[in-house]
């Protein structure tokens, strides 16, 4: 690393070495919506990549299209051909592709993937490794992608089958298929783009994981060159960025719970507003921050956005049950009507599912990464986001951006401009009232309505059996296991 360490005041709340890892200077970054974009834009930054490419996933569908089906550069369109192509055109290239090992049996059963994975692992300079360095239950869920040290992508969009979609989340866009051809559903998404220091950092985090997972010691590029995609306009510049990661204990790698208390301290440092994107809603801590904050007379607004419902069916079984019994515990704190969780849905009323993890707090703090509000996100599986900070000395000016950023990603929701949003919450200076006075028929944010549950998904939820609170608990009895062991009471009325 040659970024000089940056000098933290008690002021603004990041501690390396408790609720984040490190800070470090970005010299561009850009937060990238939904999968069309990045997609786009990911494969621009590989084809500049001379040195090396680190690819680290949970998942990865070597069919997935990242390009278009013909362009004048001869490259393939889908990810695993294109990588196969980048190596014979870069003869110093080398590619390392990580993702979680329990996932990859799936790829199995993806049509060709098997084969183009076959003919990676003949390719000397393409290493492919399953990242099995984690407790029994617990996945790799990192999403990181580092180019040549000096560009990187953070966030929550893996290069994998149903993740491509517009902002316009379109009904019926025949671009948006599976790999084979069938529709996939409207899907909502983030990463942040980051260049300098921030992603030499982010390369490091990438090494050590692979290393961790038994691929070897890899050593730094240190080319430092500008690779920033054209056509991407950077948001920040010359800006500190914190970088937070979950690890849970596993051989000689000790825990860490960053993330975890980051959610925490961002949560009791708001003072006019939480806005969340994210895929559950589960975590008992985080639902215990955010009752200790509703009982407060003039305590922040919380709104969350969050998909209809979990993807996949045991996702749905105990994600949703567990959202469904903690919103409900959650609101009878909930005295000052400052809490609300939406849904997102196209022009058609169809179900958006949103797998964005962002958090902004106050227009102050923005937060981009692969955790989820969930216990998993907090002890178990591997995580890492990425936080930008408008009270770190300095940077005073990236609130009126954070801000921008904030009233886009509400507007997209509510199908309205960033403009119309700003003026309605400048007019209501209240984020529920901006989104329920814009809230229509059509593309809109419909609140949640919290479905029947069932004894198997309520037995699941309640003994968090397929969201342990970390490695320990995965192998608790029972009777030990609570969603809401942390949740007392609320407060008598009157």
């Amino acid at each position: 690393m040659n970024d000089s360490p940056v000098r933290v005041s008690e002021s603004h709340g990041l501690e390396p070495g408790r609720n984040c890892w490190r800070i470090a200077r970005a010299d561009k970054a850009a937060l990238i919506v939904d999968a069309a974009d990045y997609f786009a834009v990911v494969r621009q930054a590989m084809m500049t990549a001379e040195k090396r490419i680190m690819l680290i996933g949970w998942d990865f569908d070597a069919r997935v299209r990242i390009g278009p089906r013909r362009n004048p550069t001869g490259a393939p369109s889908t990810i695993g051909r294109f990588v196969l192509w980048l190596n014979n055109h870069r003869p110093d290239l080398n590619v390392y592709l990580l993702r979680w090992d329990f996932g990859a049996f799936k790829a199995l059963f993806r049509g060709t993937t098997p084969i183009t994975v076959a003919r990676w692992a003949l390719h000397k300079r393409i290493h492919v490794k399953l990242d099995a360095a984690h407790p029994w239950g617990a996945s790799h869920h990192q999403k990181i992608v580092v180019i040549d040290d000096c560009l990187a992508f953070c966030g929550g969009i893996d290069i994998t089958s149903e993740r491509w979609d517009t902002r316009a989340h379109l009904d019926n866009d025949p671009r948006r298929v599976k790999p084979h051809g069938n529709p996939a559903i409207p899907w909502h998404d983030a990463t942040l783009a980051l260049s300098g220091p921030a992603a030499q950092a982010l390369d490091e985090l990438a090494r050590e994981r692979w290393r961790c997972a038994g691929g070897g010691e890899l050593e730094p590029i240190n080319r430092c060159a500008q690779l920033w995609p054209q056509g991407l306009e950077p948001q920040f510049e010359n800006v500190d960025v914190a970088i937070a990661r979950t690890r849970p204990n596993f051989g000689d790698v000790e825990a860490v719970h960053e993330i975890e208390e980051l959610y925490l301290d961002m949560i009791a440092r708001a003072k006019r507003f939480v806005y969340i994107e994210g895929q559950y809603f589960a975590s008992g801590r985080v639902a215990e921050a955010i009752t200790r904050r509703l009982t407060e007379e003039d305590g922040p607004e919380f709104v969350v956005v969050s998909p209809e419902s979990a993807h996949g069916r045991l996702e749905q079984v105990a994600m949703d049950t567990a959202r469904s019994r903690l919103f409900e515990a959650v609101k009878q704190y909930d005295r000052h009507n400052r809490f609300r969780v939406y849904t997102p849905c196209t022009e058609r009323g169809m179900a958006i599912y949103v797998h964005a993890k962002i958090m902004v707090v106050d227009d102050i703090m923005l937060r981009v990464g692969s955790s989820n509000l969930n216990n998993r996100s907090m002890r178990l599986d591997t995580e890492c986001d990425v936080v930008l900070d408008a009270t770190l000395p300095g940077q005073a000016h990236i609130a009126a951006t954070i801000r921008a950023i904030r009233d886009d990603l509400a507007a997209e929701h509510l199908d309205v401009t960033p403009d119309e949003f700003a003026r309605m919450f400048d007019a209501t200076e209240s984020l529920i009232e901006a989104v329920e006075q814009l809230r229509g028929q059509g593309r809109t944010l419909k609140p949640y309505l919290p479905p029947a549950l069932t004894r198997l998904g309520t037995f699941l939820a309640e003994r968090q059996l397929l969201d342990p609170d970390g490695p320990e608990q995965t192998f608790d009895p029972f009777a030990r296991r609570s969603l809401f062991r942390r949740l007392r009471r609320p407060p008598p009325s009157g």
